[in-house]
């Protein structure tokens, strides 16, 4: 979409250009355009929209504008884009928007459509619950083909999906799925029940987003069926909600990753004071967890200072860290993906005891060079910091492979074991190896 020519329509009131502008481009890329504009502008612009896309449009733009545009349309315009809303888009509005929005919502839903919502919003968030949509095309086990075919075509036009056909028997209980393709193959006189998966994926109501996540991507699920506790389908979560809950989730870790506590908010709307208070938690662990340092430093300082090591702590405490921030990284994408369990521990120990020979040995003897041959220190000094460098990459790496681990295994997010907090533990325990070492080697 060229938006700079749909914002010269619009500065010089071409409103039926730019109506006709509009008409073929994506719902996604309009509300982009709307959430660029002020909000008088985004209104005359949303009322220009044919009524067929106007609901898609809205189901597309940020909370905040959705928010100003239902308090300024009038209720039949408001009522007109609730109806044509798929029912999972209508709670998961409702779930952001202010009381006074959510009141003059509701009252553009039927009855028994306000019951359903009231229902979906009681359910945990993050579960699959909260996710799922009632909007699917159910079929008996008894159908033949045909009529199955003629079901669908009846009421595919309010179905959010009609890949998957889910077949359930007079109490609701799934009993199997079909899908399209296999449903327009088949012969016509066939029955559904002989023709049906009948062992069919399916996820509870408050199972895990994230479980179902990865579900998805282990099976390539365009959408998987939701059951009660007596197996009754009750609603289906569909992939476009499942990539909302991979981008939450892998957001949700990138910030943990930089000791941020998460927001849903964007950096440029959100208060300062905010992501001050969102900042300041882990900064102020991670400071506090930081002073072992220097009581370590205090308690040996006076031992090792007449042989010039100070120098040293930084390089010692900055590549032990980074070794160790590197296995974290890894194990945690690993543990994401579901490529390791507790069960693969001593497997992980193994690969980063080896990767930590490897490579802390050549990092060992290019500091020894360096050292001795071009800082021109005692072979004694070059040797104890380059033996210390060893040991401190080997036990990094093995912290930063076991730690995210444990915390998986302990019901944590493994990305709280990630840079900052590796970092700060291995900064002690490298520290502790240096001058344990400098102690046992220089004062023999």
């Amino acid at each position: 979409m060229n938006y700079e020519k749909a914002k010269e329509l619009l500065l010089e009131k071409k409103y039926s250009l730019l109506k006709n502008e509009l008409k073929n481009v994506p719902p996604v890329d309009i509300a982009e355009f709307l959430d660029s504009l002020d909000e008088k502008e985004a209104l005359l612009v949303f009322r220009l929209l044919p009524k067929e896309i106007a609901a898609d449009v809205f189901s597309y733009l940020s909370i905040e504008r959705q928010a100003e545009l239902s308090d300024l349309v009038n209720e039949t315009e408001l009522s007109a884009i609730m109806e044509d809303l798929y029912f999972d888009d209508k709670v998961d509005l409702l779930e952001e928007m202010p009381a006074n929005v959510v009141k003059k919502i509701l009252k553009s839903t039927s009855e028994v459509e306000r019951k359903m919502i009231n229902q979906f919003l009681m359910y945990p968030d993050y579960s699959a619950g909260s996710l799922m949509t009632i909007e699917f095309v159910d079929l008996k086990k008894e159908m033949t083909v045909g009529e199955a075919i003629e079901r669908v075509r009846k009421t595919a036009p309010d179905k959010e999906t009609i890949y998957t056909c889910y077949v359930m028997d007079s109490q609701r209980h799934l009993e199997g799925t079909i899908s399209l393709k296999d449903l327009v193959l088949a012969k016509s006189e066939s029955k559904i029940g002989d023709i049906m998966q009948k062992e069919p994926i399916y996820v509870k109501t408050h199972d895990d987003q994230e479980n179902i996540a990865d579900m998805f991507k282990k099976y390539d699920l365009l959408a998987v069926p939701v059951v009660d506790n007596e197996h009754r389908l009750v609603g289906i979560i569909t992939v476009d909600d499942i990539v909302d809950v991979i981008e939450e989730e892998a957001t949700e870790d990138f910030y943990k990753l930089g000791a941020v506590e998460p927001t849903d908010e964007e950096y440029i709307s959100a208060g300062t004071f905010k992501l001050a208070r969102k900042r300041i938690v882990w900064l102020t662990f991670l400071m506090i967890s930081a002073s072992l340092t220097e009581f370590i430093i205090d308690s040996f300082d006076a031992r090792v200072a007449a042989f010039g090591l100070s120098a040293f702590i930084p390089l010692l405490m900055d590549t032990g860290g980074n070794a160790g921030a590197q296995a974290s990284t890894v194990v945690i994408r690993s543990i994401v993906l579901g490529e390791i369990a507790f069960t693969d521990l001593l497997k992980v120990i193994w690969k980063e005891m080896r990767i930590s020979v490897v490579v802390g040995t050549s990092l060992a003897v290019l500091n020894f060079l360096r050292i001795y041959f071009i800082s021109g220190r005692p072979i004694e000094v070059a040797f104890t910091v380059s033996i210390t460098l060893l040991i401190t990459i080997l036990v990094a790496k093995m912290l930063g492979g076991i730690l995210p681990i444990l915390a998986k295994k302990l019901k944590l997010d493994p990305a709280i074991m990630a840079s900052p907090l590796i970092t700060t533990i291995v900064d002690s325990v490298a520290l502790v190896i240096f001058f344990l070492i400098a102690l046992s080697l220089l004062t023999a």
